[in-house]
């Protein structure tokens, strides 16, 4: 019995928790019956978000300092927040006018989600990854490159500087780049496009000052 206890820790350390050669490994999976998601992804170079094939909702975490990121959730009532550094959460406002370049901190996190849960990313300077969730979608950031692969859902997006890319899906279209470059599909145009679907009450809004947007049809 004693045998087995210690052979039950060392699976769960090598599943969960692993720090080796100055970089930690973390995977954290819990279950959540709030239908909004808040994530502030200060401390991190890269976050991507996926769609969960289960009811989990599943966080990685790679940073190359283990005493610099770690996973922290808080659970209420009809909302879930996840950070990986202790933050302030900052407004969406507060963050569309203000831009701070900070160094690389060599951290990554993954989000897996179930589908129809509606996520909030907040962030400075980040790289983030959308792998065509299925879900209502906000991202504030100040700075950074968004690739968005196919909108599913209703999409927010704001940042001071930077590139987008994404693909539509008969989405209702508002695009703002108040000094940047906006490409839909191969046409380029100044600072606003709009465009409407009649059978379709999905929405997509991208407001940048100083960046590129770049959409395609599907």
């Amino acid at each position: 019995m004693h045998r087995l206890f210690k052979n039950y820790l060392f699976l769960f350390f090598l599943c969960f928790s692993m720090v080796f050669f100055s970089q930690k490994k973390v995977l954290k999976k819990i279950t959540t019956t709030a239908r909004k998601l808040y994530i502030s992804t200060e401390g991190l170079d890269d976050f991507v978000l996926e769609n969960s094939d289960s009811e989990f909702l599943e966080i990685f975490l790679q940073a190359e300092n283990p005493n610099k990121q770690h996973i922290i959730v808080e659970e209420k009532k009809a909302e879930t927040e996840i950070r990986f550094k202790i933050p302030i959460f900052k407004s969406e406002d507060v963050i569309f006018r203000k831009y701070i370049t900070k160094r690389l901190k060599r951290a990554t996190a993954i989000l897996k989600v179930p589908k129809n849960i509606a996520v909030s990313v907040f962030g400075e300077n980040i790289h983030i990854t959308s792998k065509s969730y299925h879900g209502d979608l906000r991202i504030f950031i100040e700075r950074g490159l968004v690739r968005l692969d196919t909108i599913q859902q209703n999409l927010e997006l704001k940042m001071y500087a930077g590139n987008v890319f994404g693909t539509l899906k008969k989405t209702n279209l508002k695009v703002v780049a108040t000094s940047g470059e906006i490409k839909i599909d191969t046409v380029f145009h100044q600072k606003k496009y709009q465009e409407k679907e009649i059978f379709t009450s999905k929405e997509v809004s991208i407001t940048t000052i100083k960046g590129n947007i770049f959409l395609t049809h599907q």
